[in-house]
């Protein structure tokens, strides 16, 4: 059930781009773009998309998504319809597409997306030219086949800041990364309900979210930054839970599993998820969010004569046993867990079970609200 780990990883906060003029409605036919707008130099036009200027030159060389008109001993220029192709192939790399098939897409689509004026540059949260971000692995293409325009709705999507480190993660959390890094949290929140809806949430916490989040993690320790990409995936995640808690069916009658944070511990968001988890299992269940005091944890024991009882703490400094002593005693006894890398080699009072993942909390709190 830990999300900081160094292991595999992702970024947050939104930022906003406006649409304006022209729209092409056919890539293949002749393009008008030049004679209402300036072209871009390869630098310009990167810094409009948010990449590095090697990244343009890479995809015109490995896929042909360079200036249609460009001519052999000319510097390259890019009109807004060059620029609206290789918008959408951002957008498909965004969903986890390999840039061959975003490309393929990019190339063969019908329509164009409606794009800004080529001498719009586009900039970074702080007002800076975004910094680059190349095409990335190629992971194949994502499990309905190749890229087609129904994949990738219309809309603009900026790309900005390096791949996190996430050496084991798969297409879907890659995608994740990538719309997490350039604050597109409209993209990480449908990003996540696509895959809670195809694999589940137990699934898309441990396949998709934890190695973003650990990939931020380890950014932010060696970096120090990060820290507004976690937000805006934990908020998604925050989200996208209550979306699923919402659609469960009715829990079934009987004493319910409380979750709570340890006293002074801030973190919640894998307690949310495994509310979620149990949500949709059918076992009633209470969450009682971050820093939750120990009285007021005792009053809530008495209150719900829970049949268990989780207690999440992230870090040592929140992880006290003496908590755990201390909470009322209850007929019939409450079961009582821990979770959380803070509880990591801390000696426990028996009974007092660590639970070690998402899935080992599942199923342990299932058998013991249903048995």
């Amino acid at each position: 059930m830990g999300t900081r780990a160094p292991d595999d990883g992702a970024v947050h906060p939104e930022a906003t781009t406006t649409s304006v003029s022209p729209t092409y409605p056919d890539i293949a036919g002749p393009d008008t773009s030049a004679a209402e707008h300036p072209r871009l130099t390869v630098a310009a036009a990167a810094r409009r998309l948010g990449v590095a200027p090697a990244t343009l030159r890479t995809w015109d060389r490995r896929y042909g998504l360079g200036p249609r008109e460009h001519r052999p001993g000319q510097h390259r220029r890019y009109s807004g319809a060059d620029l609206a192709r290789l918008e959408l192939m951002q957008q498909a790399l965004v969903r986890g597409v390999s840039p061959a098939e975003a490309a393929r897409f990019a190339l063969s689509a019908a329509t164009l997306p409606t794009a800004r004026p080529a001498a719009e540059p586009a900039r970074g949260p702080t007002g800076e030219p975004g910094p680059e971000s190349g095409p990335g692995p190629d992971v194949g293409p994502g499990p309905g086949g190749p890229a087609t325009p129904e994949a990738y709705p219309g809309g603009r999507v900026r790309v900005g800041g390096r791949m996190l480190s996430m050496p084991r993660a798969g297409r879907r959390a890659r995608g994740l990364a990538r719309a997490a890094l350039t604050m597109d949290s409209g993209t990480v929140r449908e990003l996540l309900l696509d895959s809670a809806e195809a694999d589940g949430l137990q699934r898309t916490w441990d396949e998709v979210v934890r190695p973003v989040l650990n990939g931020i993690a380890e950014r932010w320790a060696s970096t120090g930054t990060c820290v507004e990409i976690e937000h805006l995936v934990s908020e998604a995640v925050l989200a996208v839970c209550a979306a699923r808690s919402l659609q469960a069916p009715p829990a079934h009658d009987g004493r319910p599993v409380v979750l709570a944070s340890a006293p002074r511990e801030r973190h919640h968001l894998p307690l949310a998820v495994l509310a979620a988890v149990l949500a949709e299992r059918g076992v009633p269940c209470r969450s009682l969010g971050a820093d939750l005091p120990v009285d007021a944890l005792a009053s809530a024991i008495r209150r719900t004569a829970p049949v268990a009882l989780v207690l999440w703490s992230q870090s040592r400094s929140t992880a006290s046993p003496g908590v755990i002593r201390g909470l009322p005693v209850t007929r019939p006894r409450v079961r009582s867990f821990v979770a959380g890398p803070g509880w990591t080699n801390v000696g426990l009072p028996a009974p007092v079970t660590h639970l070690e993942s998402l899935a080992d909390a599942t199923d342990q709190l299932t058998q013991a609200a249903c048995p």
